[in-house]
Parts: structure tokens; C-alpha cells; sequence
């Protein structure tokens, strides 16, 4: 088993910043931030996610270096997964293989698909391996939870697994029981919203980035009528229905505003429809947690909020008035995501768990869906 001093680096690539930080055993060493502007980021317009693979890796380069970090003195690396295939939860080895499969973006173009590229490129730099850990296309779901209501759209299980996964992982702890042990409700309030149902160790069913609540600048779901009417309108092309729904939805179309802070200083001032609005979200935060109450057929042990707007006293205190009556709920304000990717590659350098490996077989099909071999490292 490596000694204590072994350190990992944790990278994890947003749309507009990089967050980097250096973990041991113990915890977080060191963290930065580094933030990349609109007119840095102009130059990509247009372009995949991994066009930015250089940009990204330079800046990172010369933070680890101002901080006096050496690439020698890592164990391993730890990227953000990407919108790969539906996969397993766990920790899996970066490969040329996954990699393809990030410059295919066949689910989509995101600044997460950088993590694990990133990551391999600093780690083979460094002679040692590279890994991603609950990546956002972890699939634990139920069969029937894939049917839409029609074939030609099946529903297919994106979210914020990791921290999602990390939080559970983390009540279980406190509780000193079995994350398998426990039925879950996990709330992750972010820039999105994922709510997610949890039983035997396995996220069996969650809304996607298309569906559930809407959030600071996402739509959730839409009337479905009405979408089509607007895609047959001409008024629209597809990038900028596809902006509207993700970029400039939710409070941002309904009050300027992704911000969540400016938005509760103007309910303080008095303003009606802020406070109209932000109601409405947490509403259909609580609608949806219900549903996903009903999923777990009622038997629920504890509802956990985390993600940035769980520091929000307003927004936690409304949803314990709407969902008190489910389940006790603990606040895990913020989220971590570093440290749970730094804690799923030390569980594969302790031996705690095996690194699975990505494999495709392109003649597989289960319904209607990419398939996956799931081989050990």
C-alpha cells in the first residue's frame, strides 16, 4: 500500500473555471481556482470542449508551478467525468479509449469532458495513472424507469453522481451504517438540479438536465405542446432553443439573473415577482422530490440537500416545510466534488476497490440504448 504522503491531483473542469487541488489521505492540501474569462474563452466559440485542451492545460501548468507543486510528486491523477456512455458508479481508468469517446461527444459537448483528457495528460507526464470517479452519466436505473412514453425518446440517467454518491457515501459514515443499507432522497441544487432516489447502493432513478425542476438559468421540464410549437415556429433555430433551455433559462428568463443572492436581496426589497419566481423553483424542487418519494414507495430514511444554493436559509427552509412529512432532512450546503474524486482514487490505491475499464461492443443493444462491457482493470 502507497505511504500517507502519497498525493493525488484532483482536476475538474467547469464552463468558465478550472478547479485543481492537491489530496492526501488526510484530506485537501491545497485548492485553487483559476477563472477563465469570457474574452479567453471567445477564441473557442464554435469549437468542442477539447479544443480547449491546451489553453487549459497551460494554466494549469503554471498554477501547480507557482505553487511549487512537481508532477513527480503525485501517485496519481483525478479528472471530472464527462458525458461518456451510460456506466456504472466506481473509479475508472482514463484510457486512449475513453478518450475517443470524450472527442466523439456522441452525448453532448461540455466542459467536463475535459477532466479525464486533462487528467491523462498531466499523469502520463508524470509516469503514473490517470482516473475519473462517478462520472455524470452514471446509470443504476430501474428498467422501467427508461420508458419516456415513446421510443423514439427513451429517458437516459445523467446527474451530478459524484457528489450525489459522496454525499450519501458521506450520511452513511456519520450514521455509522451501509450506504447499501439506506433509502435515500439526494438533492443536489446546483446551477443544476438533480434529485435522485437511492436504494441498495444504487441511484435507481433521478431527473436529467431536460427534465425536473427548473434552476438559475435551466428550463427543467417544458410543456411539451409548446416546445413544438416554438421548434416549428422558424423564430428559432436549434443552438439557440438549445441556449434557451440551458444557459438562459429558469430565473435568468424570468428575471435577468442567474444569482441567487441578488435575487433573495430583491424578495427582501419587496419585490413580488423575485419572490413569485424563487417559490416556483422550490416548488418544483419539492413536486419532483415527491415523485421520487413515490419511487421508493414511501420508505424513506433521510432527504439530503447539498450543492451552492443549500447555503440558502430561504431555500432550505421552504423545502423542510414541503418535505418534512417524507423524512428527516440533513444539509450538506456546497459541494466537494474534489474531494470525492481524490477519495475514489485512494480507494483504488488502497485496494479498497478495483478501477474498472471502459469497453465498448458496438454490437451490444439493451433497450435502445448504447451498451457497455464493464471489464476490471
Amino acid at each position: 500500500m502507497p505511504n500517507d504522503s502519497s498525493r493525488v491531483l484532483v482536476i475538474n473542469p467547469g464552463s468558465t473555471s478550472t478547479k485543481l487541488g492537491v489530496f492526501t489521505r488526510g484530506g485537501a492540501e491545497w485548492v485553487s481556482t483559476i477563472r477563465h474569462g469570457d474574452e479567453e474563452l471567445e477564441q473557442f466559440r464554435g469549437h468542442s470542449a477539447l479544443a480547449q485542451l491546451e489553453f487549459r492545460a497551460g494554466q494549469i501548468r503554471n498554477k501547480l508551478e507557482a505553487a511549487g507543486h512537481d508532477l513527480r510528486g503525485f501517485a496519481a491523477m483525478a479528472g471530472r467525468g464527462g458525458l461518456l456512455p451510460p456506466m456504472q458508479c466506481g473509479t475508472y481508468l482514463v484510457d486512449d479509449a475513453m478518450v475517443e469517446e470524450l472527442r466523439l461527444a456522441r452525448r453532448g459537448e461540455h466542459a467536463c469532458n475535459l477532466g479525464a483528457v486533462l487528467a491523462l495528460k498531466f499523469a502520463r507526464a508524470a509516469g503514473v495513472n490517470a482516473y475519473i470517479v462517478d462520472p455524470v452519466t452514471v446509470d443504476e436505473w430501474e428498467p422501467c424507469a427508461r420508458l419516456s412514453g415513446s421510443p423514439l425518446t427513451p429517458r437516459s440517467s445523467i446527474g451530478h453522481a459524484l457528489n450525489i454518491k459522496a454525499v450519501a457515501r458521506r450520511f452513511a459514515r456519520e450514521r455509522q451504517t451501509r450506504y447499501e443499507a439506506l433509502r435515500l432522497l439526494v438533492i443536489h441544487l446546483g446551477s443544476g438540479i438533480t434529485v435522485s432516489a437511492h436504494r441498495d447502493g444504487r441511484m435507481i432513478d433521478n431527473n436529467t438536465p431536460q427534465e425536473g425542476p427548473f434552476g438559475p438559468d435551466r428550463t427543467g421540464w417544458l410543456p411539451v405542446q409548446e416546445l413544438v410549437k416554438l421548434c416549428c415556429s422558424g423564430i428559432y433555430n436549434e443552438k439557440q432553443l438549445d441556449r434557451m433551455m440551458f444557459g438562459e433559462g429558469g430565473l435568468y428568463a424570468y428575471l435577468g439573473t442567474r444569482d441567487l443572492e441578488e435575487v433573495e436581496r430583491r424578495i427582501d426589497q419587496g419585490d413580488d415577482e423575485a419572490r413569485a419566481v424563487f417559490e416556483a423553483m422550490v416548488y418544483q424542487v419539492a413536486k419532483e422530490a415527491g415523485g421520487m418519494a413515490a419511487v421508493l414507495k414511501g420508505k424513506v430514511d433521510a432527504v439530503l440537500l447539498t450543492g451552492g444554493m443549500a447555503h440558502s436559509e430561504r431555500v432550505v427552509s421552504l423545502l423542510r416545510g414541503y418535505l418534512e412529512w417524507i423524512a428527516p432532512i440533513t444539509v450538506y450546503p456546497g459541494e466537494d466534488e474534489l474531494q470525492a474524486l481524490a477519495e475514489g482514487v485512494f480507494r483504488v490505491l488502497d485496494g479498497e476497490e478495483q478501477a474498472k475499464r471502459l469497453k465498448r461492443d458496438e454490437t451490444q443493444v439493451r433497450g435502445g440504448r448504447e451498451a457497455l462491457v464493464i471489464g476490471l482493470e
